[in-house]
């Protein structure tokens, strides 16, 4: 396949371009759990994951680009309290940008930036055709929440996608 196309994990169909996402399928607690039990211990979909008293929202965490247009978007899923669970799942259909932004923690590793599962996140909740998004407080200093907020380069979404295994590394 040409390096300037990709298949979808999601749909199995080749796509031109590189990809500019990665989706995280479900909280890394969950993962956790050996395969023959996570259906009984663990309840999910794709947008809603709840693990005892643990309630998981999949959002999009995005990266701007430093030096071409759009994002890169890390899809993982933030942990919530039930009420913000529960408003969400109110809301659901509905358009929600409006709502407060609501605290939850990453749910997820995402071993290129180091140590990010417990990371303190903003939800934010937006039209009910996508996902929720990620945002960091100003005070929060890990590489991930730095380069949230200023951007990746060319160079580092390289990076990304040789982590992700979509490119060969150098």
């Amino acid at each position: 396949m040409p390096a300037d196309s990709f298949v979808c994990s999601v749909c199995r169909q080749s796509h031109s371009g590189l990809p500019t996402d990665t989706a995280y399928t479900l909280p890394d607690a969950v993962w956790a759990i050996p395969e023959e039990r996570r259906a009984l211990e663990a309840k999910w979909t794709a947008d809603l994951c709840q693990m005892g008293e643990h309630y998981f929202i999949r959002c999009v965490l995005p990266i701007p680009f430093t030096d071409q247009p759009s994002y890169y978007g890390w899809g993982v899923w933030a942990e919530v309290a039930w009420p913000v669970f529960e408003r969400y799942l109110a809301l659901y259909e509905q358009d929600a940008r409006s709502e407060p932004r609501a605290e939850g923690i990453l749910a997820n590793e995402i071993a290129l930036y180091g140590a990010t599962t417990g990371l303190a996140v903003q939800v934010q909740f937006g039209l009910s055709s996508e996902r929720p998004t990620l945002s960091f407080s100003s005070d929060q200093h890990h590489p991930l929440a730095h380069e949230a907020r200023n951007g990746m380069s060319y160079a580092r979404y390289h990076e990304a996608l040789v982590f992700t295994g979509v490119l060969d590394g150098p």
